[in-house]
């Protein structure tokens, strides 16, 4: 279901689309396209995100899955609030926003999800371990490393909770940026994003 303001069914709204605060990470486009690829929604998928910053993983699946639900798990208020003022500019009605903090919070929720983005919070391993005991079975969780601790934290955890067809993506971007009066190509931070599935 198209927005006005992203009038395509595809993914990949431009990040200056958004509306931002200071700080407030963004996923940025390109690592939002991983993302959304690895999580393998469904039209009907129940979308759990945690630490959802300024919103943009929320709006782009609201936007793909009109029938689907994303509940955005956000524990600062002026946060929670600007991932609802996106929701409104991009004219998504199908997300809710959670003000707490994972894994506390997770005892609210009112629908089980089937797909788990998880992009921050702490500790992480405990947060893994509450979201795999509400995932059904074939349930995924996709989770993003920073850093090479969170790294090893995840893998090391999804190899304790027995995930199945695990998968580490590394991505390597570089955008085409004008400096003064030439074109240059800048990286974008690089991100790791591990993927897993419940399998009995």
């Amino acid at each position: 279901m198209p927005s006005p303001l992203w009038p395509y069914i595809t993914p990949g709204i431009p990040d200056e689309l958004f509306e931002r605060l200071p700080g407030i990470p963004l996923s940025k486009r390109e690592i939002r396209l991983l993302l959304i690829a690895q999580l393998r929604l469904k039209p009907d998928s129940v979308l759990l995100d945690i630490g959802a910053g300024t919103g943009t993983i929320p709006v782009e699946i609201g936007l793909l899955c009109p029938q689907g639900r994303v509940i955005a798990v956000e524990r600062d208020e002026d946060v929670a609030n600007l991932i609802r003022r996106n929701c409104d500019h991009f004219q998504v009605p199908n997300v809710q926003v959670i003000e707490g903090s994972a894994p506390d919070c997770l005892s609210a929720l009112k629908e089980i999800p089937d797909r788990v983005c998880i992009e921050g919070g702490r500790p992480i391993q405990e947060i893994l371990q509450a979201v795999w005991d509400y995932l059904p079975e074939s349930g995924r969780v996709v989770a993003t490393a920073a850093n090479l601790e969170s790294l090893y934290s995840i893998s090391q955890s999804l190899a304790q909770l027995q995930a199945r067809n695990i998968e580490v993506v590394q991505s390597a971007v570089n955008r085409l940026e004008t400096r003064g009066f030439s074109q240059t190509f800048a990286a974008v931070d690089p991100m790791f994003i591990l993927s897993g599935e419940k399998l009995d």
